[in-house]
């Protein structure tokens, strides 16, 4: 018995031997995570500003009658492309045609009474000086060739009216496009003239085309400070490229000019308009589609990151920078757009600035851990 109280003595002893040895590592942690780091890429880049816009047409054209009257035939089919000067509606044109004879008549009757006033005038001329004929009988009857000459001239301006409104009886298409639905079917009174004009249909020219945007007044702000400083050149005076993405596109294929910037700012939205016109030869572009557009922004040097080293902190973005003690911090950055792969970085951190490239799923490599750093390199993407 008192063997086995020896025994059990001595495993216990060695068993707090061994706790005691331990415990010095247990109280030094779990050794400091392994990171990359790299310092930003500086680089003399083209910025491109990107905005919001919808395409619009250059030309929009409500197509509404001159003359009144029935409609007799519809010649052309709902949404089909028109070319300028292509028939599109026949109002009903005996009325009109009745009224060219008419002022044809009435340039006849006119034309018989010039006739008769002149021959008594030519009668009368050499009468007047053997005293046959009197002055005021003379003056009375050049007086009335006068008056009927004028008469001829109403009944021919006459004439011009009325053969203008048979003309007008055929709608013509006044642009070439895209031509929507016919908003009256045959059969039914159109009013035309100057008031009140019936609706016929609508006509959207297609190529070129514009696609319209709004600038906010920063960035107004500076392009107007980059021209002064002779970086950039206004949208006003040449025309800046842009570059046009639809909304199920990754890239910026399609290329266009400014042509258009408004004269004032809008006093409710506080932005500025912007106009750019494009190319659509394969009609591929609609008035009406929302797009994405970037307008060049001017040269600056810029310092570059990696997508994978901007981690979202709430409302902010912030990246993870290691100082010389090895100890994380976090920098709230302003980001820009994507040039070459990477990430424009306009504020938040500084070119020597160590940040973290590799290592953020770790739990361990958070704000004030520390850290062992590894050299990495950032490269753009051509």
């Amino acid at each position: 018995m008192g063997r086995y109280f020896k025994v059990l003595g001595a495993v216990l002893a060695l068993t707090v031997a061994n706790f005691v040895c331990a415990a010095p590592l247990f109280a030094q942690g779990p050794p400091a995570p392994a990171v990359t780091v790299a310092t930003p890429l500086a680089k003399r880049t083209t910025t491109w500003d990107e905005y919001s816009g919808r395409f619009e047409a250059v030309e929009t054209v409500e197509v509404r009658p001159r003359v009144s009257g029935f409609v007799d035939k519809v010649h052309f089919k709902d949404g089909q492309i028109v070319k300028a000067g292509d028939p599109l509606f026949t109002i009903d044109p005996r009325p009109f045609e009745i009224a060219v004879e008419s002022a044809r008549a009435e340039i006849s009757r006119a034309k018989a009474q010039v006739a008769l006033a002149l021959s008594e005038v030519e009668r009368a001329a050499p009468l007047v000086k053997s005293g046959a004929v009197t002055e005021r009988d003379f003056t009375q009857r050049s007086a009335n060739l006068n008056v009927t000459e004028a008469q001829l001239q109403v009944a021919e301006a006459n004439l011009k009216a009325a053969e203008l409104n048979l003309e007008w009886t055929v709608v013509t298409a006044p642009i070439s496009g895209r031509i929507s639905d016919r908003k009256v079917d045959i059969g039914n009174l159109v009013i035309g003239g100057s008031q009140g004009t019936t609706l016929l249909t609508t006509i959207v020219s297609l190529d070129p085309i514009h696609f319209v945007f709004d600038t906010s007044e920063a960035d107004y702000l500076r392009y107007a400070r980059l021209g002064l400083a002779g970086e950039r050149t206004s949208s006003r005076d040449t025309a800046s490229p842009v570059r046009i993405r639809l909304a199920d596109e990754s890239d910026w294929a399609h290329e266009g000019r400014m042509d258009f910037l408004d004269n004032q700012f809008n006093p409710r939205s506080g932005t500025m308009r912007g106009r750019a016109i494009i190319a659509n030869k394969d009609q591929l572009f609609s008035p009406g589609i929302f797009a994405r557009l970037r307008l060049f922004g001017g040269e600056i040097d810029a310092l570059l990151l990696p997508d994978s080293a901007v981690v979202s902190d709430q409302m902010q973005k912030i990246v993870f920078v290691v100082g010389d003690d090895g100890v994380v911090k976090a920098a709230p950055v302003t980001l820009g757009p994507l040039v070459e792969g990477l990430r424009v970085v306009k504020g938040g951190i500084k070119a020597t600035d160590k940040v973290v490239l590799d290592g953020l799923a770790s739990p361990f490599v958070r704000p004030g851990a520390k850290v062992v750093t590894q050299a990495g390199e950032i490269k753009t993407v051509p």
